[in-house]
């Protein structure tokens, strides 16, 4: 009797944490400037999420140090469920092997809540470069040693890791140009400044739709339904050097109460749920919903992060 006394004690504790949260208002950190993607997610699903809760529910863009700056905040905020985090790859599966120590532990610190939506990666070359597959890309490459370059956004951006891991894993020479962002990444494949680049499918659809981009492979488990003659790098036989897909998902501090956790993740669905938010907010924008559940985020994020450790030791990547 006395241990089912303390289960319902226990049982009843969660519960009255569910019912109560949020108490107040709930801040969401965005660790990127207004205006790019990122900050765009959190400020519609926050104006969703503070309708549904009855509470404030602010985005604060905390910028710098990589994305550090506002992971910290975060990581160091009570772990009551009322400061979140919504971020990219870069500061959960990219930043442990980028720099030698970070003030945060995203293994520990960050606990995983829902992974918003995925932004699909694709090799794409300008229409003078004489290939249309990866294979004929590696041969081309062999043939003519430093004659291609390829834009990148920094050491570490995705596109730095597959072409990286490419040239490790098939011998071929060509020469990075970083880029202050993806869009001039893209631009400068477009102007022919360089050859090639990692580009997300939404950067890239309208330019190959165009006839300005060729696409020669995509980085994901399986072929885009909008463009499914273009094959994926597994099935090129170069799964080794996939850096994955660009990712947005939203955190809570460790240490945050499963109920709190579990109750946000069903608030978060139930928004991605929505057929008008699906379209004006993700789909019309080219990204892919997921709205996953925590234990799913989580197995994911291990994944991500195993390739993403091979692929920053293979390209010597250290943070900039």
């Amino acid at each position: 009797m006395k241990l089912l006394r303390v289960l319902a004690t226990s049982l009843s504790l969660l519960a009255g944490v569910s019912q109560a949260f949020p108490s107040h208002a709930v801040k969401i950190v965005v660790p990127y400037a207004p205006g790019g993607g990122v900050d765009v997610i959190a400020r519609v699903l926050a104006e969703r999420l503070q309708s549904k809760w009855g509470q404030p529910v602010i985005v604060e863009n905390k910028t710098g140090a990589s994305t550090i700056i506002g992971a910290v905040a975060v990581a160091k905020a009570p772990p009551d469920g009322h400061t979140l985090l919504l971020t990219s790859e870069s500061t959960i599966t990219s930043n442990p092997f980028l720099f030698d120590k970070l003030p945060y532990d995203p293994n520990r610190d960050l606990l995983p809540i829902t992974q918003l939506i995925s932004l699909p990666q694709m090799v794409v070359a300008h229409p003078s470069v004489n290939a249309s597959t990866m294979g004929e890309l590696v041969a081309l490459a062999k043939a003519k040693p430093d004659a291609l370059s390829y834009a990148t956004y920094g050491s570490g951006s995705l596109p730095h890791l597959m072409f990286e891991g490419l040239k490790a894993r098939s011998g071929v020479q060509m020469v990075q140009v970083p880029y202050k962002g993806i869009s001039p990444a893209v631009a400068a494949v477009l102007a022919g400044e360089v050859q090639l680049t990692l580009a997300g499918v939404s950067a890239a659809q309208v330019h190959i739709q165009a006839g300005k981009l060729k696409p020669l492979a995509i980085a994901r488990k399986e072929r885009l339904p909008a463009l499914p003659n273009v094959p994926t790098l597994a099935e090129a036989g170069l799964s080794s050097v996939d850096p994955g897909e660009s990712w947005f998902g939203l955190f809570a501090p460790g240490g945050t109460s499963s109920a709190v956790v579990r109750q946000i993740f069903k608030d978060v669905a139930e928004v991605g749920a929505d057929p008008v938010f699906r379209e004006r907010h993700v789909l019309s924008r080219g990204f892919d919903p997921v709205f996953s559940a925590p234990e799913a985020f989580t197995a994911f994020i291990q994944s991500d992060m195993r390739q993403k450790s091979q692929l920053i030791r293979i390209s010597g990547a250290k943070a900039e």
